[in-house]
């Protein structure tokens, strides 16, 4: 038996001399001395004094069995499985082989492997329970691995998180099942735990090919499409057959390449291009939510310079549901909503922008529209007399000549009482906003948002527009309403 169990060929020249029984005896002590230091468990030490054992007897299959179990410790499954499966094949019938060969598949993700192993283990000995859990262990991440597999076909990335999680509990260092779980971390906008994922793999296997597509995949998504570029380019050197990063690469080219051409065009001032280039480029890659953020951003500043500005703050919704963190797309809908006199919903966006970034400009802007905001709830006086903000003296006083006489209760005298009550109210308001907006002081307060109230300018219930009518068209008696047909009446000066 020791003839078959030593090789005095493989030997150090030291111990030619040494005869088969003392080398036997020797590999026995640094065994024992082994298993002392895995008891201690001193793996590092352990696993030199096995090494030294097999070095001595290399066709012993329990040697390699200890310092398989020995590897393992070391979280070492590539070289302890190395070793299980050697002790096998010097031994079929050693039971604690097979169940450490089907313990590092079961680690190393090789569920099929594994359950050969188990099932191999329970016909040395039907009774062995740990080899009956190892089983059912296997059973379960195959499970998992189906489930996973529909789940990505589905696109429901969390429920493959959740079957890699539960697979990696029995197949701790299982590179498939991290790289899968750390690329759907990326889809899921988890861009943090997905490089943490691909970063520890790196560590061990700078090479990996799918640890540097999932690198590039989370820069890619975080709008880092240079830096992007650059790991699936060295995923396709490690592995020129690798599709993902294929693809991935050629959309990201693609999405930078088309985003350029559009804020090209608009710094040219060519905006319907711009609008175009952008809406080409939103459409390479419906995933990468940042871009497509900036995208719909971007899109939307052109369509305010288009004078689009519903479709602007379509744009900005949009971008904000995909990033909900992006301040300048708040900013630029506020704008929009600011110049559509949607006075309310700007003043929601620059409180959320003030909130997030609490600096004097944004509460300028926030300030500016809450006082919009005030102005808008009190009576138009621009809007009374038919003009527009930015009119002229002149333009103001043929406002209130059009629409005083429109309103002139003389002119409703056959009227129904209903309608001539609302053509009075009419024209008071008419004196009123002419009132105001005729007097460049009351016209600063009012303009500035200010309460008119102040300092004596009262312009309410005893106000008297016949005043301002008489003083603007000359004294009482110098004018006239007469019928020129049924309900038709011309305006006439003594």
């Amino acid at each position: 038996m020791a003839s078959q169990d030593c090789d005095a060929l493989n030997m150090d020249p030291d111990m030619e001399l040494l005869s088969d029984e003392e080398l036997e005896r020797e590999a026995e002590g640094f065994k024992e001395q082994g298993n002392a230091f895995y008891i201690n468990k001193d793996y590092a030490e352990a696993f030199n004094y096995y090494s030294k054992a097999i070095d001595m007897c290399p066709k012993n299959a329990s040697y390699y069995g200890n310092r398989a179990a020995t590897l393992m410790m070391l979280y070492r499954y590539r070289e302890a499985l190395e070793d299980s499966q050697q002790a096998v094949r010097l031994d079929n019938d050693f039971m604690k082989g097979h169940l450490r060969e089907g313990k590092c598949h079961l680690s190393l993700g090789n569920a099929m492997a594994a359950s050969r192993c188990f099932q191999r283990v329970l016909e040395l000995e039907p009774d062995n329970s740990q080899a009956q859990q190892e089983l059912k262990n296997a059973e379960s991440i195959l499970e998992y691995e189906k489930m996973a597999e529909i789940g990505f076909e589905k696109r429901d990335f969390r429920m493959v998180v959740f079957c890699m999680d539960r697979a990696l509990e029995a197949a701790a260092a299982c590179h498939r099942f991290k790289i899968l779980k750390a690329e759907c971390l990326a889809l899921l906008g988890r861009y943090a735990e997905a490089q943490s994922v691909a970063s520890d793999i790196l560590r061990i296997d700078s090479t990996n090919a799918d640890a540097l597509y999932v690198r590039g995949l989370c820069l890619y998504y975080e709008d880092c499409i240079e830096k992007a570029v650059q790991f699936f380019v060295q995923a396709l050197r490690m592995a020129p057959d690798h599709d993902k990063a294929r693809l991935a690469c050629r959309d990201a080219k693609a999405l930078k390449a088309k985003k350029e051409e559009g804020n090209t065009a608009f710094k040219e001032g060519n905006y319907d291009a711009a609008y175009e280039l952008y809406s080409e480029a939103l459409t390479i890659d419906p995933n990468n939510i940042k871009t497509n953020a900036k995208l719909y951003c971007n899109r939307a500043t052109v369509g305010s310079k288009l004078k689009r500005l519903e479709q602007a703050i379509e744009d900005c919704t949009k971008a904000i549901k995909l990033d909900e963190t992006y301040v300048k797309a708040y900013l630029r809908r506020a704008q929009c909503y600011m110049d559509t006199e949607q006075y309310e919903e700007a003043v929601r966006d620059y409180e959320k922008v003030y909130q997030t970034e609490k600096t004097k400009e944004h509460k300028h802007l926030l300030k500016h529209a809450q006082l919009e905001l005030k102005k808008s709830k009190r009576k138009d006086y621009y809007k009374v007399l038919g003009v527009n903000k930015n009119a002229t003296e002149d333009e103001i006083k043929k406002g209130y000549r059009k629409r005083a006489l429109l309103h002139h209760p003389d002119r409703h005298s056959g009227a129904s009482p209903e309608l001539q009550k609302e053509e009075e109210k009419k024209f008071k308001e008419v004196g009123e906003a002419f009132s105001v907006l005729s007097d460049p002081k009351k016209k600063s307060r009012y303009d500035s948002g200010q309460d008119l109230e102040d300092d004596g300018m009262n312009v309410g219930a005893d106000f008297d527009a016949n005043n301002i009518f008489k003083a603007f068209f000359g004294s009482p008696g110098g004018f006239s309403f007469e019928a020129s047909g049924p309900g038709n009446f011309f305006f006439q000066f003594g």
